[in-house]
């Protein structure tokens, strides 16, 4: 029986190369995405009936019942690849209103949409829902504090969905790439740090921008994880891509663990005990 998957964000980077692959495994593919013409690039290089193209910007008023509709009128979905999202990154003082409210829209509401969109049709099938998250959805530096926040409040979201659906036999990953060759890394937006910021910020987005091209791995590797946790009977329910996100995920986390033991006692201890 052929597969539906529904994918966000298929009009580039890891959202497309998921939807060619997807394609050429058989599925028929929901693919969304805001560029017609990449969609119907996408539709051209298909099995003709393989691919329901959906040209939407997911934050849009109605979006949500777009995709519930797409996916009744497929007659039900198996995987959702929950990828639509953008770059943010800058000093947390800095960046205003409206581009913190815009970058939690696409990332963080929007993505919640798409969820409410695709559960019904996921439970019926004990589907799986693949969320694509990133490093940063585990570890801040300096410049990434919005981006990292909305990453986190996936991260959360989607633990909490997991234990939520799982008497349901649907099964959720969240997967967190590290640097890879996309157009993510030509695309995301960048405010430019004040004086005060130069040794932090400044620092960072200049050594960054020096960095090689040896230092973004194979994006294949990222759709290959995609891929395989679709289609896993029991997936984790997170999944680090590249040995940068492994290494800054377990640096992290040792430094948390260690914070904690060390600062246990204050927590535990009678009021006003000192370390």
């Amino acid at each position: 029986m052929t597969s539906t998957w529904l994918i966000t964000g298929a009009t580039s980077g890891f959202g497309h190369m998921v939807a060619e692959r997807a394609l050429a495994g058989g599925a028929h593919v929901i693919a969304v995405g805001r560029r017609s013409d990449r969609l119907a690039e996408l539709a051209d290089h298909a099995q003709q009936g393989r691919v329901t193209t959906i040209p939407l910007d997911i934050t849009a008023p109605g979006a949500e019942q777009v995709l519930a509709d797409a996916v009744r009128t497929a007659g039900g979905l198996d995987v959702l690849v929950n990828n639509a999202g953008y770059g943010l990154f800058g000093p947390v003082e800095q960046i205003d209103a409206d581009n913190a409210r815009a970058i939690f829209d696409t990332n963080v509401l929007a993505n919640l949409a798409v969820l409410r969109a695709a559960l019904p049709a996921l439970r019926a099938s004990r589907g799986r829902v693949v969320q694509i998250s990133s490093v940063n959805g585990q570890s801040a530096w300096a410049s990434s504090g919005l981006y990292s926040a909305s990453k986190a409040a996936v991260e959360l979201a989607s633990e909490a969905l997991a234990y939520e659906l799982a008497h349901t036999g649907v099964k959720v990953t969240i997967v967190e790439p590290g640097l890879f060759a996309t157009e993510f890394a030509t695309s995301l937006q960048v405010v430019l740090p004040h004086e005060v910021y130069a040794p932090t910020v400044g620092k960072f987005l200049t050594d960054f921008s020096a960095l090689p091209a040896t230092a973004f791995g194979d994006a294949e590797k990222v759709v290959d994880a995609i891929t395989a946790v679709a289609t896993m009977e029991e997936p984790p329910l997170r999944l680090a891509v590249g040995a940068d996100a492994v290494g800054r995920i377990r640096e992290s986390l040792r430094s948390r663990l260690a914070e904690l033991d060390r600062w246990e006692s204050f927590s535990t201890g009678p009021v006003g005990q000192t370390v």
